[in-house]
């Protein structure tokens, strides 16, 4: 098994923000959500795994290859910290994964043959549906 890449905690930056949507009277006064930015690019990462990272479709990274991540799920600011960092290494352990090659292959006679007749079929029902000749 390869070996995953580890993060290194200084390059990880949190924010404490406050957490949106309900909460009583403590959202209002206490910052307990959880702001995470990852510069990707300036990070310690291998450069296949930065690379793969970046070119991930992923509304959290952003086009100067920065990884924000919001958490405000917990109550706790550790708690929103401790689920912020989780994504984060979930996201970098998806690009540290190496897809497999795919070899080009081509379709067997047998199965061209079973198309080819499928299509005959298909075609003769069709045409049954046409109106005959002679009107």
């Amino acid at each position: 098994m390869a070996q995953r890449p580890l993060l290194d905690p200084a390059e990880v930056e949190f924010t404490a923000i406050r957490a949106q949507g309900a909460g009583g009277q403590n959202v209002n006064k206490v910052s307990n959500a959880v702001h995470l930015r990852f510069d990707v690019r300036a990070s310690s990462l291998p450069p296949a795994v930065k690379e793969r990272l970046l070119r991930q479709a992923d509304q959290r990274i952003t086009d100067e290859g920065v990884v924000v991540i919001k958490a405000q799920q917990h109550r706790s600011l550790a708690l929103n910290r401790a689920e912020a960092l989780q994504r984060l290494e979930e996201l970098v352990q998806a690009a540290a994964h190496v897809p497999r090659t795919r070899r080009p292959t081509k379709p067997t006679q047998a199965s061209k043959l079973r198309r080819l007749q499928g299509k005959t079929q298909r075609a003769g029902i069709k045409a049954l549906r046409a109106r005959p000749v002679g009107e």
